[in-house]
């Protein structure tokens, strides 16, 4: 009887599951295991940290499931590449199973976890799984990667058919799971973190959670391609916190999107190509492992001399601008750990060309307070918004955020919604309550109960600024 581990990291779900499924085909008796990996989670300062609640709910629903099954996902707390080889010896597993992470610090992690396997004579079998095309499956003729989207795109949707989409049987080989004790998890507070409000938000958790939204969705799929700019109205599938913990399957999701836009949904187009970036955005990464280190995917941007203003980058990160779609977007952001993606690009130009601010910081406060923060996702959006990226807009490109609010927020629904100090304030107002106008009414006078601040810079006057930074600044190559 051949036994063999199966090591989750980012595919919290039990079906459709690349490394579940070949383990269970090739071996009569499989473990299931998880690690709250310490090497991840002492580097968190915030000990209400959204994504681990996420995460600590999602494990818990599949452990209970296994266990409703006869088997149980075994939860351990502790360095992950010290804990999974000490348990594929005690367990006396010959293999262990998982699904490639393609972000460098991960796959040097996997690189150590197989050397120190190899030492007792035991493999670690790598699968791919969080995306359709990975590495270099989408290359360019001359077998290099792709550095702009469309022409990446183009391959993708040429290559894409129905055996890439299928999703794995592992219910099939069912029957060959480890069948063992059920042991108890350890409790969010012995893992050293505290319950937030997850449950106010009303974000529902685990695979179960992952199917309800993604059913939902589909009622409003052919609306989407529309529907996805405007942050006041229910237009986006929210399942980028489920696809980024794995608790649904990417081929469920580009089997679904790929089928409705062969039969003509434009929004399931405009979607399916939404998980294309993903996509992209994981082959750049890969690719290009020193973004991980803070480099400009493009190096004539790499020394940009940005001013960093300290006061201004605290009024951003507190959405206190002045500006009330930035505002409320940021608001958004720290109180639910989720922001809208017209939204994302919008506040990054405002960082960036507006308050002259180190894209850098933006990315790494994102990567603090996202629930669903990817780094190969969070890196690639803001070095679009700043120019610097691959395919990124070009950076006489400045978003003006008076005319962005007026457009995907016209009614300014949601900057009441996370402004209430402006909800008072006329559909034309809220956009702009710095205008002249609004001072007679006593808006921004000190004796005003409306406590928002005046814009801190001048949009004009910061594009021009912007424009002369990008212009001659650039490095030659």
């Amino acid at each position: 009887m051949s036994a063999a581990l199966v090591w989750l990291r980012r595919d919290l779900r039990d079906d459709d599951h690349a490394a579940l499924y070949h383990a269970l085909k090739r071996h009569t008796q499989v473990y299931v295991a998880f690690v709250f990996d310490t090497d991840i989670l002492d580097h968190l300062a915030d000990k209400q940290d959204r994504r681990v609640e996420f995460i600590w709910e999602s494990v818990r629903e599949l452990k209970q499931y296994l266990q409703a099954h006869g088997a149980d996902l075994i939860v351990l707390h502790g360095r992950a590449k010290v804990e999974i080889p000490a348990l594929a010896q005690t367990l006396q597993v010959t293999a262990v199973f998982a699904n490639k992470d393609y972000e460098p610090v991960a796959i040097a992690r996997d690189e150590e976890v197989a050397n120190t396997l190899l030492a007792t004579n035991r493999t670690l079998h790598l699968f791919k799984d969080q995306v359709l095309f990975e590495q270099d499956e989408v290359m360019t003729q001359a077998g290099k990667p792709y550095g702009v989207f469309t022409p990446y795109k183009n391959a993708h949707l040429a290559k894409l058919n129905a055996f890439y989409l299928k999703a794995y049987p592992v219910k099939k080989y069912w029957n060959h799971l480890a069948q063992t004790n059920p042991e108890p998890m350890p409790t969010l507070e012995s893992l050293g973190f505290q319950r937030t409000n997850l449950v106010d938000l009303r974000l529902p958790t685990g695979m179960s959670g992952a199917q309800q939204l993604f059913k939902d969705f589909l009622h409003r799929i052919d609306q989407y391609n529309d529907a996805r700019n405007y942050p006041a109205i229910k237009g986006v599938s929210y399942l980028s916190v489920h696809l980024r913990f794995g608790t649904i399957s990417i081929r469920q999701l580009g089997a679904a999107a790929w089928q409705l836009s062969l039969a003509g949904s434009e929004g399931a187009a405009t979607w399916l190509s939404e998980l294309i970036w993903r996509d992209f955005y994981f082959q750049v990464l890969f690719h290009r492992p020193d973004l991980q280190q803070g480099k400009s995917y493009k190096p004539e941007y790499e020394s940009l001399p940005f001013p960093n203003d300290k006061q201004w980058f605290a009024a951003w990160c507190k959405g206190r601008t002045g500006f009330p779609i930035v505002d409320a977007a940021m608001r958004q952001l720290n109180q639910t750990g989720y922001m809208h993606n017209r939204l994302r690009m919008v506040v990054a130009s405002f960082l960036v060309k507006d308050l002259l601010i180190d894209w850098r910081w933006g990315e790494r406060y994102f990567a603090e307070k996202l629930i669903d923060f990817d780094f190969a996702a969070n890196n690639g959006g803001w070095q679009w918004a700043a120019s610097t990226g691959c395919d990124a807009q070009p950076y006489f490109r400045i978003f003006n955020p008076q005319s962005q609010s007026e457009k995907f927020d016209p009614q300014g629904k949601f900057i009441r919604k996370y402004l209430p100090e402006l909800a008072d304030l006329g559909e034309q107002q809220i956009h702009a309550p710095w205008d002249p106008h609004f001072h007679k009414k006593g808006l921004f006078d000190k004796s005003s109960a409306v406590d928002y601040p005046m814009p801190v810079v001048d949009h004009a006057v910061q594009r021009e600024l912007a424009l002369r930074l990008y212009k001659n600044n650039v490095k030659q190559r």
